[in-house]
């Protein structure tokens, strides 16, 4: 049997024909039916408010004046009536409002501190009201919004001691006493005893150096081998590598004594506190890591084939060996380090207050 490619090829004409309506129609968007009312009465009966109210805005109602509470319904009532009624006045008269302003004037000047003087005398008074009135310098430029810009910031440092006197009031004393030791001078001094910032603890140190008076330099007051009592900080912040110490009390030969009320440690060059050897704890740190690491490690061993209560068993320890290590880690860089200051290292004790002494026996000149 034979047969026609004419009608083969008709028969597959059509086909794709069929075929391409069926996907236009298909892919066409399905438009929404609007539902159409099945009765529509003539009379529908519209809202009580749409049909009172005017048809355009030049049929709005215009409101007359304010009216008192008490009396607005009865004067609006005669009005209706063809009456003629007077409005009474709304609010406080002005001559009301300007007594009330008086009155709080009055009260404002009499609670103001500028009166809680007493027996001063007027001069101060005026003054301290012109200094309430007119604002600074500071306040004019600084702006409104309370953030100092660079320039309100200078303009307030040049004004800020114009009201300062001319002359200070400080006047030159003379020393107290020959011997005297006064603030500024330095006693250098070795350490007896380490210093460990480990726990708190007292040092001891030896003059090295003998020091004398601060008016001509020749009376001899500490001599070489006085001793040095103090203590030292031991709360180390985390990256502080100087030692801050205090000295208490100065011990000379023969036994005598003075209390020092804790001057400060310095180091050969001045700066406050010691610097030595700092240990910032890197190996307990580098350990606390690894075994972080590996903890982690074997817990995330595991294979993703297992069922449901298997990974329960696993994650659940997991998760807790995983904080475990974190948590070794934190502690171990919480740690602060430790500072070691060695015997014999030297120092400077630096005088902040004057200090009176005695010059030993046959030091004197």
């Amino acid at each position: 049997m034979r047969l026609s490619r004419k009608t083969l090829a008709m028969i597959g004409a059509a086909g794709c024909t069929a075929i391409g309506g069926a996907l236009l129609w298909a892919l066409q968007p399905v438009a929404p039916k609007t539902a159409e009312n099945l009765y529509t009465p003539d009379g529908a009966n519209r809202a009580e408010v749409v049909t009172g109210a005017p048809a355009d805005y030049g049929k709005v109602p215009k409101l007359g004046p304010p009216l008192p509470g008490d009396l607005g319904r009865p004067i609006v009532s005669a009005q209706q009536n063809g009456e003629t009624i007077p409005v009474p006045p709304m609010g406080n008269p002005p001559a009301d409002e300007a007594r009330d302003r008086a009155r709080l004037e009055r009260e404002a000047a009499t609670a103001s501190r500028i009166f809680l003087g007493g027996g001063a005398s007027g001069a101060p008074v005026a003054d301290a009201q012109r200094g309430s009135i007119e604002p600074s310098a500071a306040t004019m430029s600084a702006p409104e919004g309370g953030a100092r810009t660079p320039a309100a910031a200078r303009r307030a440092f040049l004004a800020g001691g114009s009201a300062e006197p001319f002359e200070s009031a400080e006047r030159v004393h003379a020393p107290a006493s020959p011997y005297i030791l006064q603030a500024g001078s330095l006693i250098p001094a070795a350490l007896i005893t380490g210093i460990r910032s480990d726990l708190p603890g007292q040092v001891t140190a030896q003059v090295t150096q003998n020091v004398y008076d601060s008016p001509t330099g020749r009376i001899l007051l500490i001599p070489q081998g006085a001793r040095l009592i103090g203590d030292y900080e031991s709360e180390i912040s985390v990256g502080q590598e100087r030692v801050l110490l205090a000295w208490n009390r100065l011990i000379l030969p023969g036994g005598r004594s003075i209390r020092l009320d804790r001057q400060p440690g310095a180091d050969a060059r001045g700066m406050a506190g010691l610097a030595d050897r700092t240990d910032h704890h890197w190996g307990s740190m580098l350990r606390a890591a690894l075994v972080s690491t590996l903890l982690g490690v074997g817990a995330e061993l595991g294979s993703d084939g297992d069922d449901a209560l298997v990974r329960a068993l696993r994650d659940g320890p997991q998760d807790t060996v995983n904080q475990s290590g974190r948590r070794l880690v934190e502690r171990q860089m919480n740690i602060s380090p430790t500072l070691t200051i060695r015997p014999g290292f030297a120092l400077r004790v630096l005088v902040t207050r004057d200090l009176i002494l005695e010059p030993p026996a046959g030091a004197a000149p």
